[in-house]
């Protein structure tokens, strides 16, 4: 079945960086896009960042722009997001996802805290 496993996550004081990864399996990874989303207790999830089967496209939130790069290696089946220069309003869960016909299978999610 299909599994979308993240880690990476931790605590980090504000300008510090933290890198995500998301294992994927139970499909064809090189043929669909991931997104990563993050959520706040009590608050909607917000995607920040899309990158296409290829890993040629990607598209940010305006809120990561500049701090946030997404990667992916379709041979290994991961994808990964450094994320540079944290700030306290980063702190979520963050969750990687993909859309395989027309259902959305979601991670566990990994914790992310940036404090001092």
């Amino acid at each position: 079945q299909v599994q979308l496993v993240e880690s990476g996550g931790g605590l980090v004081q504000p300008g510090g960086s933290l890198r995500l990864s998301c294992e994927a399996s139970g499909f064809t990874f090189r043929d669909y896009r991931i997104d990563w989303y993050r959520q706040v207790a009590g608050k909607e999830r917000e995607l920040v960042v899309t990158i296409d089967s290829t890993g040629r496209w990607r598209n940010y939130a305006d809120s990561v722009k500049g701090r946030f790069a997404i990667s992916r290696d379709n041979v290994k089946n991961t994808v990964s997001l450094q994320m540079n220069n944290l700030k306290t309003e980063d702190t979520a869960v963050y969750y990687c996802t993909a859309l395989i016909s027309s259902a959305r299978y979601w991670g566990q999610g990994t914790q992310v805290t940036v404090s001092s």
